[in-house]
Order: structure tokens, then sequence, then C-alpha cells
């Protein structure tokens, strides 16, 4: 099992993996989930699938078993910025407004985790450890890019499990239904070390 953090500028490097992020975003959020997502090519896509962000690819053989992005809340392409501002700003009929319990900042040491998922193909033996993987990562590539901060938007028991790995992940905003799921949005200290 390998741990790449895809960018724009790397992607040349790692032939299809980048393309195949977007194919397990596919078959998690549109096939499995039934959300109405952008997509094209078998692939799910985004407007804030841009230059900016950073992809973190858990994969084995190219196949995808488990990715998040990152997007700097810095970020704006034409009216967008990261989702959870978004929503908030109601440029979001899919996402409640009320998601968080802040203004939601635009501060260059804070990114937006997005887009989070494990395949529904990764055995039950081995998803934890693949869990594992994509949270370790997320947290070195997040630190690399000089973030303190990550805000997220996961499932409503995820935090427990972030907290089981050391993470410092703490509910910002009440519970919602995003797409038939209960989630939460979530803020992620940086500063806290992973067991």
């Amino acid at each position: 099992m390998e741990v790449t953090t895809l960018s724009y500028e790397n992607l040349h490097n790692h032939g299809q993996l980048f393309a195949n992020m977007f194919r397990a975003r596919h078959r998690t959020f549109i096939q499995h989930n039934k959300w109405d997502l952008p997509q094209a090519d078998g692939m799910e896509f985004d407007q804030y699938d841009t230059p900016a962000s950073r992809w973190v690819a858990v994969h084995r053989h190219g196949e995808v078993m488990a990715g998040v992005r990152l997007t700097p809340t810095i970020h704006r392409c034409g009216v967008y910025s990261y989702m959870i501002r978004d929503a908030q700003l109601g440029l979001l009929e899919t996402i409640p407004r009320d998601l968080l319990n802040f203004e939601a900042p635009v501060d260059p040491y804070i990114w937006e985790s997005s887009r989070v998922f494990v395949s529904d193909a990764v055995p039950a033996a081995e998803r934890l450890r693949v869990q594992m993987q994509l949270i370790h990562e997320m947290v070195v590539s997040a630190r690399s890019l000089g973030a303190t901060t990550l805000l997220g938007i996961i499932p409503e028991h995820s935090p427990r499990l972030a907290r089981r790995v050391g993470l410092d992940c703490v509910p910002v905003g009440p519970v919602m239904d995003t797409g038939g799921m209960n989630s939460v949005c979530v803020s992620i200290s940086m500063a806290t070390k992973l067991h």
C-alpha cells in the first residue's frame, strides 16, 4: 500500500493515479452514495478541484483505496472559495448554511479537508489501516503546506475515530443530513502528534 499527495505540479509523475482518484470518488459519491455531482468519463469532480488544491490518495497498484482533498481557505475561483464557506454563504443548495458555529475563516493557516472517502471495495480487515494511512498523510501534507488547522465535514461519529488515533478533532457545528448520512463540521488541529 502506498500513499501519495498529488498536485497539478506533480501529477505527471504518477501516471493514471490522478484520474483514478476521480474515478474512485465517482464510485463512492455518485454510484454508492447516489449524490448528484458533476461527472465526466466516469470521474467525479467539482469547482474546488483547482490547482490550489492537493489530493491525498491511498493506493495499491494504481487502485485508489481512499482519498481526501485539501484546499486553502484563502483560494478563490470565480464566485467560489471553499465548500464550507460557500455553503455558509448560500452558494450551495445541498449543504445547509448553518453548518458552522462561527463565520467561515479566510486564513492562510486554515485549509479545508473535503471529499474524504474510503472505497467500499476495501475489505473490512483493512479499513482501519487504510484510514490510518489516509489520516497520517493528510496531516503530513497539511503541515507541509503550512496549515495549523483543517476544517471538514465528516460523518457524525468520525471524531471519535480521529481522537483514537491522536487527532485533535472537535465538532464546530450541528449534526446535519448530507445526502442521506448524518455529518458534522469539525476543526482539526495540526499541533497534536499522531499515534
